[in-house]
């Protein structure tokens, strides 16, 4: 991060400034108040102020307040010694993001700024992930949420043929969402103001399934107490919606291709011809051509129904679109909580295959919601099933270890190096290593090098 110190004792400035440029920070420096005016002008701009209460000129509460009005979102942290330590709470109610008392270990202040660089990442992540989901959202599109060039293309098709009365025929895996789209489709056409009725073609036994599509007169089996109305006619002048039409026996498929051709039916035990003006979706999970050539699927109903094909994807090739996803749905389900997923979590999310594709991911995200109690962060292993086959697909099998660690070893040792070169003398050793003797002192400190210097001159 771009940090801007505002520090006029030379020897804490120093020595913060090398601890935090050693910690891979870019430092902005200033010693009094004016010079802290003309870095926090800079482009790019610091992104966060480490500054002491008490400094030459108006002080560092005029930084804090210039800093926090350029950029109320930019952290503050605040250095105090003893005597001024009601000046740095007064500082905490004007915005500043924490304060760190008079004498403290350079350590801290780097660890503050480590926390306070990962919540700024998530917070852009979350403002970038927020500015996504408002574009991966168009109008109409009612709770489907994608960004990915493959659902854009589901998009431009649903758009493209929501206009017009062509059939639709919408190809998908269980769980991505082909109702959804049905309810898209519907929304954009000539008919959104007409009803939409769905039938779940597997739902139900054959006989029970025909009555639900055309109806039943009075008596016409055992409990038809009255007449009652189908999913057909109930869908006049608007859309009927068949879910896995490829679970529909054959003998009903014969009487859903005349209605289909002719818009005409009878209820279940009438005489009676009926008709209805409706628009068909279907949806099928598996390919219907398959189907066909299997001999469990009619041919003529296949033509019939395959007019204009969506072909809806799973979310394991929709790139990009779990963030977006886990977003939307934390923002559903969680009640107006600020819930967080880490970025390591999130590749996890990412990398898993998902089977049951966003139904499976919705329900991963209430139950992490369920289970995080009074935290805000959510966990992998409540994200994610617990079944080792999957797990092993979503976690990084991996020997390489942790850059900090390789780092700390190599620095040990090059420090050993430089003493064993010096005959351990810490000031030529500072010297040789191109560090001050406090920040050498320090890191011997931390590593647990134990060094005797010899007498200065000998």
């Amino acid at each position: 991060m771009r940090v801007l110190l505002v520090e006029d004792e030379v020897t804490i400035f120093v020595t913060l400034r090398d601890a935090l440029e050693d910690a891979g920070h870019t430092v902005l420096g200033a010693s009094d108040t004016k010079s802290a005016f003309d870095a926090l002008a800079t482009e790019p701009p610091p992104e966060v102020v480490v500054t002491d209460v008490r400094m030459p000129g108006d002080g560092g509460m005029a930084v804090l307040k210039l800093a926090m009005e350029l950029d109320p979102d930019r952290p503050v942290l605040m250095m105090t010694g003893y005597a001024t330590v009601d000046d740095a709470v007064e500082a905490m109610k004007l915005g500043a993001i924490d304060y760190i008392q008079k004498p403290f270990r350079n350590e801290a202040v780097v660890q503050r700024l480590s926390v306070l660089g990962r919540v700024s990442a998530l917070v852009a992540e979350n403002k970038e992930l927020r500015e996504k989901l408002d574009a991966a959202a168009p109008q109409g599109f009612d709770g489907i949420v994608g960004a990915s060039d493959v659902m854009n293309a589901v998009f431009d098709r649903v758009r493209t043929v929501a206009g017009t009365d062509a059939t639709v025929e919408i190809e998908g895996e269980s769980g991505t969402g082909k109702e959804r789209i049905a309810l898209a489709i519907h929304s954009l056409s000539a008919r959104k103001d007409g009803p939409f009725i769905a039938l779940g073609c597997g739902a139900l036994p054959a006989n029970l399934l025909e009555a639900e599509l055309f109806g039943h007169e009075k008596g016409a089996f055992t409990d038809a107490k009255g007449a009652r109305k189908g999913r057909v006619e109930l869908a006049n002048g608007g859309t009927l919606f068949l879910d896995d039409i490829d679970d529909m026996p054959m003998p009903l498929q014969v009487k859903l291709l005349r209605v289909l051709q002719e818009r005409q039916f009878e209820r279940v035990g009438g005489e009676k011809t009926l008709s209805s003006d409706f628009r068909v979706v279907v949806a099928t999970k598996i390919p219907l051509r398959k189907l066909v050539k299997e001999g469990t699927f009619r041919e003529d109903l296949f033509y019939r129904v395959h007019v204009v094909p969506v072909q809806l994807p799973p979310l394991r090739d929709r790139r990009g679109d779990v963030p977006l996803l886990v977003q939307a749905m934390i923002e559903r389900y969680g009640h107006g909580r600020p819930f967080e997923v880490s970025r390591s979590t999130m590749k996890m999310l990412e990398r898993y295959a998902w089977p049951g594709n966003v139904r499976e991911l919705e329900n991963a995200v209430q139950r992490a919601v369920a289970l995080a109690g009074t935290g805000t962060q959510l966990e992998a292993e409540d994200l994610l099933p617990q079944d080792g086959r999957w797990r092993a697909t979503a976690e990084v099998q991996s020997d390489v270890r942790p850059l900090r660690d390789v780092l700390r070893e190599a620095e040990v040792e090059h420090i050993r190096a430089a003493l064993v070169a010096t005959g351990g003398h810490r000031s030529q050793t500072a010297e040789l290593l191109g560090i001050s003797r406090k920040v050498l002192w320090e890191k011997l400190r931390d590593h647990g090098i134990d060094a005797d210097e010899p007498e200065e001159g000998a």
